[in-house]
């Protein structure tokens, strides 16, 4: 069986691969390209590929009817919103992803951010390269921030990755509280309550929701009205959850201290972005889960799920059981 992975892959991981399978590796990270869908599947029916893993690139229900050999194909990401999974289930194509591989990444990116804002850390960084350090008891005045430690955090959605960032604020001595609906069972020593009493009683509040039907525009007018003054808004999630122009004009009110983003509208962000304008903001692109252990992790829970599917066993993150099934 030929396999062909264009995500980024771990050494260790191909070699476990390579044993079994005729494995072509391109990463787009190498080759910084993202295949156009036509010239992919061109290519996976002269290469008579089998099975394809992807982490960027877009897999639409024509490849599937131009590569008929296709029977795995694998995206390195929780989501799936680049696979025409219909598409695959009703030619039989297994599709397998791979939750919560970049969840402790993302985790510690979120603590980075809080930290940036609550120490004030790129205006201090810029306060020495600007060479306004002069007098010596200035910044702390001017710069002086506030701890962690024994502030109020409130996470908006208690999934892998708000679980993550609960463990690391219960570690620094935060108080946790948590809303999500859909949470099944409990959080240790998180506090459960509504979305309301979470936004009014936080400090620091992290936003790590899915972006679906029911989460957009979540975060509106109203929602960031109820915040404190003094609290610092963080976002691990699409921009797509905020009513974009009211968190434009609370940023730009000051109504709360500050803001963290880390995914935007377009990658880059526009040149005309009013976030770019805003010196309460930190922003980052997109680069959460960039992390050498995400690559790590994503390779060997795939590696794992080609490999039983090689053996003719059910992979263990397979998000279309029904292919499965027709396939007996």
């Amino acid at each position: 069986m030929r396999a062909l992975i264009l995500a980024p892959f771990s050494e260790f991981a191909l070699e476990k691969l390579s044993s079994s399978l005729k494995v072509t590796y391109e990463s787009w990270l190498d080759t910084r390209t993202l295949w156009d869908p036509e010239k992919l599947a061109a290519r996976l029916h002269r290469e008579d590929t089998g099975v394809l893993v992807v982490e960027s690139d877009f897999v639409f229900e024509e490849m599937f009817d131009a590569a008929p050999r296709l029977r795995f194909v694998g995206i390195c990401r929780g989501a799936t919103n680049q696979i025409d999974v219909d598409a695959a289930t009703e030619r039989g194509v297994l599709v397998v992803n791979t939750p919560g591989r970049n969840a402790n990444a993302v985790a510690e990116h979120t603590l980075a951010l809080m930290l940036a804002l609550a120490r004030r850390i790129p205006e201090a960084d810029l306060y020495v390269r600007d060479g306004r350090w002069r007098n010596p008891t200035d910044p702390y005045v001017s710069l002086r921030g506030r701890e962690l430690s024994g502030s109020a955090l409130g996470i908006i959605g208690l999934g892998v990755i708000g679980k993550a960032v609960g463990a690391i604020g219960l570690a620094l001595g935060m108080r946790v509280v948590a809303h999500d609906p859909y949470l099944e069972g409990e959080a240790a020593g998180v506090e459960m309550v509504e979305l309301e009493a979470l936004l009014t009683s936080s400090d620091f509040v992290v936003v790590s929701v899915p972006l679906t039907d029911g989460t957009a525009g979540l975060i509106d007018g109203e929602m960031l009205a109820l915040m404190k003054p003094a609290s610092y808004l963080i976002s691990a999630t699409d921009m797509s959850v905020f009513d974009r122009e009211a968190l434009l004009d609370t940023l730009q009110a000051g109504r709360i201290a500050g803001a963290a983003f880390d995914v935007f509208e377009t990658h880059p962000v526009s040149p005309g972005d009013p976030l770019l304008k805003l010196d309460n903001v930190v922003l980052t692109p997109h680069i959460g889960g960039a992390t050498h252990e995400t690559i790590e992790r994503h390779s060997l829970m795939m590696a794992e799920d080609i490999l039983r599917f090689q053996r003719g066993c059910r992979p263990l993150n397979l998000v279309n059981p029904a292919a499965w099934q027709a396939n007996g």
